[in-house]
């Protein structure tokens, strides 16, 4: 590969947000697939390769609910201790719970201060102990109560935090699925997870969908790039 890890990510931050618009999905993939050290990396990579702060260059792009989630995520700030607090969980619960289904219009400030910021032992009790208050999953409360681009981080969050490896699976579903195939999202995570846990999502891939992902990538893409995929996804 030409690039690392980092400076891979960083080319496709850049390109996520060059042009007339901004592909809110990489960004929100890129950023929550991250643990603290990726970020410092990648936020290092892109200064390096591009002699740009891309702190900057999100708050140029991005707008509102989803800016401040998007710089939320890039502080890298997460506690990633083993640690979890069943008495701060329970509290956590209730306050996502007032924040959002219980309250007239959505506090996504205090989505934003939990989900971006506790370990994920912690937040794994956290979605366990909002069921019991809320009497349903997190997820549905989420895509009840936010819409768009914000519906979209704050539930990757949730699932990454749920089940890595089945977020990834889904993602790559996802560039796959109907009429045409995201190029750009299928190679990143491809590349991306192939060193980390790409073993782990083709399994939990071929439990969810019925078929290998080497067949779905054998049957939509074609070329010098489905050779590419083949070869990393053996």
């Amino acid at each position: 590969m030409l690039f690392s890890i980092p400076q891979f990510l960083a080319k496709e931050l850049k390109d996520a947000m060059k042009g007339g618009g901004t592909d809110e999905r990489a960004l929100v993939e890129i950023l929550v697939g991250l643990d603290n050290k990726g970020i410092s990396d990648v936020k290092r990579s892109f200064k390096k390769t591009f002699d740009m702060d891309l702190e900057r260059e999100i708050v140029g792009e991005t707008s509102g609910d989803f800016k401040r989630l998007a710089l939320s995520l890039l502080q890298g700030n997460r506690d990633e201790s083993e640690v979890a607090d069943s008495e701060l969980a329970m509290e956590d619960a209730l306050e996502l719970f007032n924040a959002g289904v219980n309250r007239f219009g959505t506090d996504e400030s205090k989505f934003n201060s939990i989900l971006c910021s506790r370990s994920y032992r912690h937040l794994k009790l956290v979605f366990a102990e909002y069921k019991k208050v809320a009497g349903e999953d997190i997820e549905k409360s989420i895509r009840a109560e936010m819409s768009g681009e914000v519906e979209l981080g704050f539930l990757s969050i949730v699932k990454k935090i749920k089940n890595t490896p089945a977020y990834f699976a889904e993602e790559l579903y996802k560039s796959m699925k109907g009429l045409g195939t995201d190029d750009d999202q299928l190679i990143r995570i491809v590349v991306w997870r192939s060193e980390i846990d790409l073993v782990e999502i083709k399994e939990v891939f071929e439990s969810l969908y019925a078929k290998s992902l080497r067949d779905y990538i054998k049957e939509d893409t074609s070329g010098d790039f489905k050779a590419l995929l083949l070869a990393i996804v053996k």
